[in-house]
């Protein structure tokens, strides 16, 4: 039987040989190919200047220093996440104040963010989990009313929605993710979505060591930027990607909605909410652990022996062990410590079939009611 991963990328044959263009050019770091994503990429967000680096990551630190954050500024953020998220800011020298999730969507709690807001706060990084906008409207009236900025967290959602306006479209700074599990990849990158041209200007400067060069050939270094380009060859990938992404995220609606219309109630799992405003990244059951005879581990293994990936996105960032060094314990998050430990992630990928989804339900119920209590 084939093995059925979790995720897996769509590229196509012309996207594939641009990148051999790419490469027979000669010209295969930041060039032409970069400055074409950039530009797609803006018309896609809505004329806003969009900038490309190497990793999500590279995106959110670099907003950090657009946004000024200095030593002692906290910024609130959720402990449901991918650990970058509040790795960046200790990196920048703040201080990342966590809030507990909402239980039924899992993004963060936007009455326990206004709660969380103190004098030192500077901003808020929200995170659209597995591609489900937190409230926009909510979240920028908070930010308006205490003065803060937002550096949304929209590694996920690429393509979804609030309020039928696009993500990315609107607000303040928005960091997107092009990780080759994402919806659309260059194999590895990311973009910040920004407000104007200064800021961009900014963030080129901090993107390659801070130069700036002249018409005359003459440079200056007037900040301490980093090295977080993005090569020609990822962006003539992500050309192509950018084609489809549209395609893509309808595709996986299909395929979500077919796990709502198949998975059994009785199974116990506690879904994800549904929602027409979704990218659908990651479909993400809870398993019933208080229900069962085998841990999740166990149950990953057992599918695995059926074919089918598993994926865990993600554990609680605050329990591990660097961040338990801080302070943080069990008890703190109890919804977000129930999600991260019982989520599991099947397998959602454009190129899935209908019969995949069929066979990863199949599997589920084989597995879980062999195992339940």
């Amino acid at each position: 039987m084939d093995f059925l991963p979790f995720t897996r990328p769509s590229i196509d044959e012309d996207t594939i040989a641009d990148v051999g263009n790419v490469l027979r050019s000669g010209w295969i770091t930041s060039g032409p190919k970069v400055a074409a994503f950039e530009a797609a990429l803006s018309d896609y967000f809505g004329g806003r200047p969009v900038r490309v680096v190497n990793s999500a990551t590279g995106a959110l630190e670099i907003a950090l220093r657009l946004i000024d954050l200095r030593p002692g500024d906290e910024v609130i953020t959720t402990p449901l996440t991918w650990v970058a998220t509040t790795n960046v800011v200790i990196n920048a020298g703040g201080k990342p104040v966590l809030v507990d999730i909402d239980p039924v969507t899992r993004n963060i709690d936007l009455d326990a963010l206004e709660a969380a807001i103190t004098s030192r706060t500077r901003a808020v990084i929200p995170v659209d989990l597995a591609g489900l906008p937190v409230d926009r409207d909510r979240l920028y009236a908070i930010a308006a009313k205490y003065n803060l900025r937002v550096i949304e967290d929209a590694a996920q959602s690429q393509g979804s929605t609030w309020q039928g306006r696009r993500i990315g479209s609107f607000g303040d700074l928005c960091s997107i993710s092009f990780h080759a599990n994402k919806n659309m990849t260059t194999t590895e990158g990311g973009a910040l979505v920004m407000n104007n041209a200064e800021e961009a200007r900014q963030f080129e400067k901090w993107r390659l060591q801070g130069v700036t060069r002249f018409p005359d050939g003459t440079m200056d270094v007037d900040l301490p930027g980093g090295k977080y380009n993005l090569t020609d060859v990822a962006a003539a990938i992500g050309l192509g990607q950018l084609k489809h992404i549209d395609a893509f995220n309808a595709r996986r609606k299909v395929l979500a909605q077919r796990y709502f219309d198949l998975l059994d109630p009785a199974l116990g799992l506690d879904l994800p909410p549904t929602s027409d405003e979704s990218n659908w990244h990651m479909f993400q059951p809870l398993l019933p652990l208080d229900r069962l005879n085998i841990s999740r581990p166990e149950f990953i293994a057992r599918m695995k022996e059926h074919g089918i990936g598993i994926g865990v996105h993600y554990p609680v960032l605050h329990l591990f062990s660097y961040y338990r060094a801080l302070g943080y314990k069990e008890g703190m998050y109890p919804h977000a410590e129930r999600a991260g430990a019982s989520t599991i992630t099947l397998p959602l990928f454009p190129a899935m079939q209908d019969s995949d989804v069929d066979r990863v339900c199949a599997a589920l119920q084989a597995v879980l009611l062999q195992a339940l209590k």
